[in-house]
């Protein structure tokens, strides 16, 4: 095999008709070695040094090379673990740029880098039979008039879902299909996003991902896929196989249908660590190419553990927001991705102390093509001042668990002021109302893939997270869910009653309040994960959801609750609420009254024991929250009203003489008329 001197931009392996242009960043190597292997990545055919170094990219290019082609690197340089870095030649690297990979990450000493027996020295195994290996494609894709759907943010609803979990089950969708990247595309999974409303899917990680050691020691996987392999690479467990299609057309396909259909997708992207782990942890690219250049390092050498997997990536160096930002770029550009949702989302701004003004925060700025993205931050990491929640720069949202938290305490325990629950209920102002950013920065949840989901939320006090291998040790011990009076399931139907208020009481409130909302698919269903609140690990029943048993009624009410949305202007405007009438306008945009239709007073404000309120939003529409055990009578504003939506299915006759009996544990939504329907009762 002979190398031509090729060209360092841009990185990874490139056919261009005529060969393929290989590039490497790796600023510390003294050699750097092309392997050439057979389609199954397991026969090595030929190597031959990268020619050519430039400003610390390696490159070079084969001349006839064509896509399919399978490589790997070796790169040579010292092995001073002390120093930050652990070069060893014997193991056989994965291009970070692999935009597909052959193999997978199996729990096997080959992976080691260390000798265990000979510490301070390289493992003198050789990788190159199981190791990880890229693979060239060339993939050109006919997107048509394919369009996205630029929702504004004012009117985007989140829909959260796992591809797998979401259709693995759907007995109506062809069982070929199940659980792929083909069954986002599938008319009755698209039906049923339009029927709720939702305005765009997030999907879990899709890039291709690893199983930890310990669980494939324990014979569990990393379900939720938070483990990357390559940020170029689509999850091939997520595809269907079928002939004339790859992972990534599939993806393309599902985009393209789902675009049809009115609906943006959102991809969860893990750019906080890489499956590498610690020091002890396998040897498959990041550490054998450049450990010192792509991770954080203390100084002895070891791995800052801000990510809680053993290390964390150093986005603040130049090569390395070169790599996020080719990521992001690629799936814009090559798969029509509309937005990302960044897990532990203070790593891209550590320098290594947090700033708004990091070095990757600059570059998505300045990136024309990510201009009219969707992009949203995870806030905390587990690093020094790694709680940032409405730090994040002006154009990202952000997950909000104080939204979560106060919601959830307000409707299943008790000790919420009206002030602190109108204070998330209205966008959280005080992270989120500062210079230059808007109400849809808060990105409003009560449930998520992390945590409890709605069902369980309302059916467990404690979580039940045995399966997990971890003696149930794993998983936020504090969740602030009720179980109504009887742990798991139950036949006690005076139990259930309660169960389905509650589960509707923070459903509506979620979708009534002003910010982005986001939904956990399958709460609509009712799934239940038995208690798991922590089930990354379970690719079974207990994340399949259970389409054959899903709860009809609650489907109904949120597709009514987001339609009700959608109608009132004060929950669909980009502005803050300030209670003044805009010029031209009779009302203001919010008002905040008692029980006796009187607006809150200071006490009412502070009461910590009041749970009843109404809300008055664009002058015609009537928000009446009952958090009590008990019926409230609710004195009405001035007027003629009618019940549009009740979390408990209140008649009209509950409206009667200027007032309205709100059931125990309800949200209704009350429309004003000037004239009232004939068949209104007042």
């Amino acid at each position: 095999m002979k190398l031509e001197a090729g060209t360092p931009y841009p990185l990874g392996a490139i056919w261009d008709g005529g060969g393929v242009n290989f590039a490497l960043f790796s600023d510390n190597a003294e050699r750097v070695e092309l392997c050439i292997f057979d389609a199954t990545g397991k026969m090595l055919r030929a190597q031959a040094d990268l020619p050519e170094c430039t400003n610390g990219v390696w490159h070079g290019y084969l001349p006839d090379g064509l896509p399919g082609l399978v490589y790997g690197y070796r790169v040579y340089g010292p092995y001073a673990p002390q120093e930050g870095h652990r070069f060893n030649p014997n193991k056989v690297l994965l291009d970070p740029y692999a935009h597909a990979v052959v193999g997978s990450l199996i729990d096997h000493p080959d992976f080691n880098g260390d000798d265990f027996e000979s510490p301070g020295k390289p493992d003198p195994l050789d990788s190159a039979e199981l190791a990880l290996k890229a693979q060239v494609i060339s993939e050109p894709y006919d997107w048509g008039t394919d369009a996205p759907p630029a929702t504004p943010w004012t009117k985007t609803l989140i829909y959260e879902a796992h591809v797998k979990g979401l259709t693995k089950r759907h007995p109506d969708i062809p069982e070929e299909i199940r659980g792929t990247y083909a069954a986002l595309a599938h008319p009755v999974l698209i039906a049923h996003l339009q029927k709720l409303g939702v305005t765009a899917i997030e999907l879990l990680p899709i890039h291709q991902h690893a199983d930890e050691p310990r669980l494939q020691r324990l014979g569990l996987c990393n379900y939720w896929g938070y483990n990357t392999v390559s940020y170029f690479a689509p999850e091939p467990g997520y595809w269907s196989g079928r002939a004339g299609t790859t992972p990534l057309s599939e993806f393309r396909d599902a985009v393209k249908a789902l675009h049809a259909a009115g609906v943006e997708v959102f991809l969860d992207v893990v750019f906080n660590h890489s499956p590498e782990q610690d020091g002890g942890g396998p040897t498959f690219s990041f550490r054998g190419v450049d450990n010192a250049s792509y991770y954080w390092l203390n100084d002895k050498g070891g791995y800052e553990n801000w990510s809680g997997c053993g290390n964390t990536l150093n986005l603040s160096h130049p090569r390395m927001v070169q790599l996020v930002m080719d990521s992001l770029r690629y799936w814009v550009s090559q798969c029509h991705v509309d937005g990302f949702r960044f897990d532990l989302g203070p790593v891209l701004g550590r320098t290594p102390g947090f700033t708004k003004f990091a070095p990757l925060f600059a570059a998505i700025a300045q990136e024309p093509l990510l201009a009219n993205t969707k992009l949203i931050a995870e806030p905390w990491d587990i690093g020094p001042d790694g709680y940032q929640l409405g730090h994040f720069p002006e154009q990202f949202a952000e997950w909000n668990d104080q939204y979560r938290d106060t919601m959830r305490q307000f409707w299943l325990h008790d000790g919420i002021t009206r002030g602190q629950f109108v204070q998330r209920f209205a966008a959280s102002s005080s992270q989120f109302h500062t210079k230059r950013r808007k109400p849809a920065s808060t990105i409003n949840f009560i449930t998520a893939h992390d945590g409890f989901n709605l069902r369980d939320l309302v059916s467990y006090n404690q979580k039940h997270n045995e399966a997990n291998g971890e003696q149930n040790r794993d998983g936020h011990s504090d969740n602030l869910s009720w179980n109504c009076g009887v742990e798991g399931p139950t036949e006690d139907e005076s139990v259930r009653i309660v169960r389905r208020r509650s589960k509707k009481a923070l459903l509506a409130t979620l979708l009534l309040s002003q910010g982005t909302p986001m939904l956990l698919a399958g709460d609509e269903l009712s799934h239940t994960q038995q208690g798991n609140n922590n089930a990354y690990c379970h690719d079974n029943d207990i994340t399949h959801l259970d389409w054959a048993n899903a709860d009809g009624d609650l489907v109904e009410f949120l597709s009514q609750l987001i339609a009700v949305r959608k109608r009132i202007p004060a929950l669909t405007q980009p502005q803050w609420w300030d209670g003044v009438p805009d010029d031209g306008e009779d009302h203001p945009d919010v008002q905040w009254l008692n029980a006796s239709g009187e607006a809150l007073k200071p006490h009412d404000w502070e009461d910590s024991a009041g749970r009843a309120l109404m809300v008055l939003l664009s002058g015609d529409w009537l928000l009446v929250i009952n958090g009590s055990a008990n019926q409230v009578p609710f004195r009405l504003p001035n007027g003629t009203w009618c019940i549009e939506i009740s979390s408990t299915g209140d008649p009209q006759t509950c409206i009667y003489g200027g007032e309205y009996r709100a059931s125990a544990r309800s949200v209704a939504v009350l429309l004003h008329h000037s004239i009232p329907p004939s068949d209104q009762i007042v």
